[in-house]
């Protein structure tokens, strides 16, 4: 009895936590119509500001919690708004995602440049605890065999239920709550009644942080064992995620009681299943994958969406399809010239293009999946660790027959993936993939007995005919030859009758159904092809390095590959190339960097997510609307007299 009452107790505190961050990201999508990807990266800063402040430089505690929670988070919400956010009315769902997804990189890097020390263990002890002594204030219940529940928890339940009550009645009964409601439907509308839709934005992020540093703040004593994570408690908001998909993004009361439960079956999980699992590792594993199991969970038995009617958005200009010719001349100087890097530049170099390259395909399997199609991925370096698993496990890792096995495996898993996510799109099939990646991640790749911890499953080049051994700069032309045969096919893709259905389907979901075309069948075969390409890349990759390991396949790479692509344009095979060499170079190029210049990929994404906001197909996007303003007509790959441009990128570009 007392053990099922400790584990209870845990399980609500935990889904006190969750409660809050679920509430500030329903707050956030309810009152600006965006879905927070950044949210845990901002309960994040505020716990390592909370510490900073509290414990670092001994302001006192409450004066550090007013500085949090009523100072940072609203200033840090008022600058979103301002510089990413306010252009975004209207915008589409994946635009709006990779801009909060690239907030997500800024305040990751900004954590990393000031805290990302692991010198110093930065623990943040519980509100009651007597430091002098090391003891906590607790009470106990139901006598005997009851339970001790300390003070710190009660903390927590209380203000988790009165976020809850509180938020309740605001947005039911204040002016202001239905304002902030009304202003994402129609802001116009609201301007007329004397407001600012602006101000009332405002205060809606600013009352989103405000949850998200009040979550981070709470949840930083639990971490007090181990320090305070930058990755840990970035990811922790997935807790958020399944809770606030419990109440459709919409409904306060449902969310809380969605934290609630995730808490307690968190806690009960890691109790009582531990009788029936015998694998210690997946034990090990218990506390990451259960969420994200929840959250598939929900996902899954959620109502389906609605299907959206046609309509482009503000902005967004129709592409330019290349022709054939064009797409074999793209392809041909593509070789020429990585054929002429590979015998010319240094080592480390070599190594830089090649992973970039390889990267690049798994890029362009994201052109065909997101950019043509409009289905969202959040696991596309699954795939390419699948591939690279099952190439490294045939006949010695070097073997043509596991090239062939692995697309084929990665392309099946693809379509598996596929399967129960036909119902989802936009944010709900982004946060699929997410939670499938993620279990992915912790029951296979982060396994011990799947892959030994530290170590990598050993891969190999691939010998062609007549070849002994592949050299670093043979190994350079291979995967170039290989990503200009992938860009070819995207482009044929996108020229043929199944590209067609895959941009229909992305503009006009209902328009698709109307004309009898099947929406179930057209989204299992992209998933599945943009898979096995993944997996392609991932044969590339892991041969170039030796070997794939748990730390290829994080969420975080799968994050800023995505997005790099869509800062250099998603619809576009140069756009894809450019992506996958810029996440390839960025590292190397920051160990060069002075320290104050180190993260450079969260400096790119800040410049690349501004850009964003002004051209949703990114920069080669706004050089082709700068093109045809200039050039009003331009003949185009055979498209007619259409405003145009006649630039060497066109060459690969397939949409």
């Amino acid at each position: 009895m007392s053990e099922f009452l400790s584990f209870t107790v845990l399980g609500l505190v935990f889904g006190a936590i969750y409660a809050i961050t679920a509430t500030g990201l329903v707050v956030t999508y309810t009152t600006t119509g965006v879905f927070n990807f950044a949210h845990g990266a901002v309960g994040m800063i505020a716990a390592f500001t909370y510490w900073q402040l509290w414990q670092d430089w001994h302001v006192p505690v409450l004066l550090a919690l007013v500085l949090v929670l009523l100072v940072e988070a609203p200033l840090l919400a008022v600058w979103v708004e301002f510089s990413l956010m306010r252009r975004l009315h209207g915008a589409s769902v994946e635009r709006t995602l990779m801009v909060t997804l690239g907030l997500l990189v800024i305040l990751v890097g900004v954590a990393t440049a000031f805290w990302g020390s692991a010198d110093v263990i930065r623990s943040v002890p519980d509100f009651f605890e007597n430091t002098s002594t090391g003891t906590i204030s607790s009470v106990h219940f139901f006598g005997q065999n009851g339970v001790t529940i300390y003070d710190q928890q009660l903390l927590t339940m209380a203000v988790a239920a009165a976020v809850a009550v509180g938020l309740r009645f605001f947005f039911k009964f204040f002016r202001l709550g239905v304002a902030m409601r009304a202003v994402v439907d129609d802001p116009e509308l609201v301007a007329l009644s004397g407001a600012k839709p602006y101000r009332i934005s405002q205060m809606g992020w600013a009352l989103g942080f405000m949850m998200a540093a009040l979550a981070g703040v709470l949840l930083a004593p639990t971490l007090s064992s181990t320090g305070l994570s930058i990755e840990q408690l970035t990811l922790l908001v997935v807790n958020g995620y399944a809770a606030a998909v419990v109440g459709r993004l919409r409904n306060l009361p449902m969310t809380f009681v969605g934290a609630l439960a995730l808490g307690l079956i968190s806690e009960y999980a890691q109790a009582y299943l531990p009788q029936h699992i015998h694998n210690e590792n997946l034990l090990g594993v218990l506390p990451e994958v259960v969420p994200v199991v929840f959250l598939f969970i929900v996902l899954l038995v959620i109502p389906g969406a609605r299907l959206a009617a046609a309509g482009r958005l503000p902005g967004r200009l129709p592409p330019t399809v290349a022709n054939r010719t064009r797409s074999l001349l793209g392809a041909g100087a593509l070789v020429v010239f990585g054929c002429a890097l590979a015998a010319l530049v240094g080592e480390t170099a070599l190594t830089t293009l090649s992973q970039g390259l390889a990267l690049a395909i798994v890029a362009l399997s994201l052109v065909v999946l997101t950019g043509y199609a409009g289905q969202i991925s959040l696991c596309q370096l699954t795939f390419l660790g699948v591939g690279a698993f099952t190439m490294g496990k045939v006949a010695g890792g070097d073997s043509w027959w596991g090239v062939i096995l692995a697309v084929m495996v990665s392309g099946a898993l693809g379509a598996v993936v596929a399967l129960p996510a036909l119902r989802l799109r936009g944010i709900y099939l982004a946060l699929a993939t997410l939670a499938f990646g993620e279990a992915a991640y912790y029951a296979f790749f982060n396994n011990s007995s799947v892959i030994p911890e530290g170590s990598s499953i050993p891969v190999g080049r691939l010998l062609l005919p007549g070849m002994h051994n592949v050299s670093d700069r043979m190994e350079l032309v291979e995967i170039v030859v290989a990503t200009a045969l992938c860009a070819l096919l995207i482009g044929y893709i996108r020229r043929s009758a199944f590209g067609r259905r895959l941009v229909a389907l992305s503009d006009s979901p209902a328009a698709f159904a109307t004309v009898g075309l099947s929406a179930a069948r057209t989204k299992v075969l992209v998933f599945s092809l943009s898979a096995a390409m993944a997996g392609l890349g991932g044969v590339l990759y892991a041969g170039q390095q030796g070997g794939i390991g748990a730390n290829d396949v994080q969420f975080f790479g799968s994050l800023t590959l995505l997005l790099f692509v869509a800062i250099w344009g998603m619809r576009t095979a140069t756009g894809a190339i450019l992506g996958g060499l810029t996440a390839a170079a960025l590292p190397v190029l920051a160990t060069h960097l002075p320290p104050a210049l180190a993260d450079l990929t969260g400096l790119v994404a800040g410049v690349g997510i501004t850009l964003l906001g002004r051209s949703p197909d990114g920069v080669l996007g706004l050089a082709l609307m700068i093109d045809r303003l200039r050039l009003p007509f331009t003949r185009v790959g055979g498209g007619g007299d259409v405003p145009g441009l006649a630039l060497g990128q066109e060459a690969l570009d397939a949409g």
